[in-house]
C-alpha cells in the first residue's frame, strides 16, 4: 500500500499550506500558553528543532521548585474542585495605623482620652446615669456630643481665632450680647463652643419662639442649654449665676442679604438690657466676623416661606443648585472678640434690684445703643485686620 500523504498541521486538511519545517510559526508561538521562547528564534537563527544548540536553562521537571526561587503561596481549593489563588490583604497593623491617623486628624492629638470619654458617656446614657437641670439642659451630652462635633469644624474648617477672653467673668452671671448672621445660626453654636473651650463655662442661649415650635429642634435645643427668649427665664438664670447669650438681631440678622453684611440690624426694644439692669450683671458685647460668608444669601422665596411658616427660604450661590452639597458651609476665616464688660450695677443706682433703672426707657435705650455701637465698631476693626475672607 502506498504511503499516505502527510499534511502539515495548520493547513485545515489542505496540503501546501504549512511552513514545511518542524519549527512552529510565530502565530503558533504567540498562542502557545506558557511557551518559552529561545533567543534567536524570532531572528531566524537555528533553534533546537532545527538542529541548533539549545539556549537557556534546561526545563525544570514539573513539581520540582527552581533553585533560588521564592516558594509561591499555596493555592486554596474551592468546594467544586477548582483552585483559587490566594490574595494578599491589608495587614491589621496598617488598618490600625490608618484608623489612629484619622482619629488624630478629627479629634486632635488627644484623641484617645476624648474617644474614651465619648464611649463612657454613651455607656452612662444607656444606663440612665446622667442629670439635667430644671430647664432641660444636659451638660454631659453637650460637652461630649455637641462640642465634640463642633471642635473639628471650629479648629480646622473655620480656624476660629478668639480674643478678649479675659472679659468673660470666671464666675457669676453675665449677659453675652452678639451680632447675628450666616443664614443658619451657626455663629451661635460657635460662640457657645468657644466660650466653653477656653473658659470651661457654658453659654446658655435664648432662643426664638420658632425654635421651640419645631418638633425635633425644640428637644435638641433644650438639651443643649437653650431656653425661650423671655424676661422671666433670662432673669432667673442670671440670678443663678449663669452666662446667658442673646442675639438681639434675631431672624433679621441671619436672614439679611449678603449685600448688607456686617451691618447690624435693629436691636429690638432692649429687653436684654432690662434683664441685665434688674439683676445687676455685666453686659459683654461680642463681635463675630466670618459667619456672613459661610452661606452668602443672594435671594429669598417669600411665598414658600409663608407656606412653610418660616421667616425666609434662603437662596445661596450653592443652594438649592447643588442640592444637599450646597448645605456645606464655605471655609471662611472667623474672628470672635469679646469686648470690655458694661457694668449695670452702677447704673441701677440705689435700687436693690435695679427695678427702677430697668423701667427707665431712656436709660434702657441708651445702654442698648451703647452695646450696639460697640459691636458695630469692633466688626469694622476686625474686618480691617482680616487679610481675606478665606485667609
Amino acid at each position: 500500500m502506498p504511503d499516505a500523504e502527510i499534511i502539515p498541521l495548520g493547513t485545515r486538511g489542505r496540503p501546501g499550506r504549512g511552513s514545511g519545517t518542524r519549527r512552529p510559526s510565530s502565530a503558533a508561538r504567540d498562542l502557545a500558553r506558557g511557551a518559552r521562547r529561545t533567543p534567536g528564534a524570532d531572528a531566524g537563527g537555528p533553534g533546537p528543532d532545527d538542529g541548533g544548540p539549545a539556549v537557556g536553562p534546561a526545563p525544570t521537571p514539573r513539581g520540582v521548585p527552581k533553585v533560588g526561587a521564592t516558594p509561591a503561596a499555596p493555592a486554596l481549593a474551592r468546594p467544586g474542585g477548582t483552585v483559587r489563588e490566594p490574595r494578599e490583604g491589608i495587614p491589621a497593623a496598617d488598618w490600625a495605623a490608618a484608623i489612629a491617623q484619622g482619629a488624630r486628624e478629627v479629634l486632635g492629638e488627644q484623641w484617645e482620652p476624648r474617644l474614651a470619654g465619648m464611649l463612657a458617656t454613651v455607656r452612662r446614657r444607656l444606663t440612665g446615669d446622667y442629670a439635667i437641670d430644671e430647664y432641660g439642659f444636659d451638660a454631659e451630652l453637650t460637652r461630649h456630643l455637641l462640642f465634640a462635633v463642633l471642635r473639628p469644624l471650629a479648629e480646622r474648617w473655620f480656624r476660629i481665632e478668639v480674643r478678649g477672653l479675659e472679659n468673660i467673668p470666671t464666675e457669676g452671671g453675665a449677659l453675652v450680647v452678639s451680632n447675628h448672621s450666616g443664614t443658619i445660626p451657626v455663629d451661635g453654636l460657635m460662640t457657645m463652643f468657644s466660650v466653653h473651650e477656653h473658659t470651661g463655662r457654658y453659654l446658655r442661649p435664648l432662643g426664638a419662639d420658632l425654635v421651640f415650635r419645631t418638633p425635633v429642634v425644640a428637644g435638641v435645643a433644650r438639651k443643649m442649654g437653650a431656653t425661650l427668649a423671655c424676661s422671666e427665664d433670662a432673669e432667673r438664670m442670671l440670678r443663678d449665676g449663669e452666662l446667658v447669650g442673646v442675639w438681639p438681631e434675631g431672624f433679621k440678622g441671619i436672614g439679611k442679604p449678603y449685600s448688607e453684611r456686617y451691618k447690624l440690624q435693629r436691636f429690638g426694644r432692649g429687653g436684654f438690657v432690662s434683664a441685665a439692669l434688674r439683676t445687676g450683671v455685666p453686659v459683654v458685647p461680642v463681635s463675630v466676623v466670618g459667619a456672613e460668608e459661610i452661606y452668602p444669601l443672594v435671594g429669598n422665596v417669600p411665598s414658600l416661606a409663608r407656606l412653610l411658616g418660616l421667616p425666609y427660604v434662603p437662596i445661596t450661590p450653592l443652594f438649592p443648585l447643588l442640592g444637599p452639597l450646597g448645605l456645606v458651609p464655605l471655609p471662611s476665616k472667623w474672628l470672635i472678640e469679646f469686648g470690655e464688660p458694661i457694668r449695670t450695677d452702677t447704673l441701677a443706682g440705689d435700687a436693690a434690684d435695679g427695678a427702677d433703672a430697668a423701667d427707665d426707657p431712656m436709660l434702657v435705650l441708651t445702654v442698648t445703643d451703647q452695646v450696639r455701637e460697640t459691636i458695630q465698631q469692633t466688626l469694622y476693626a476686625l474686618l480691617m485686620e482680616r487679610p481675606s475672607v478665606f485667609g
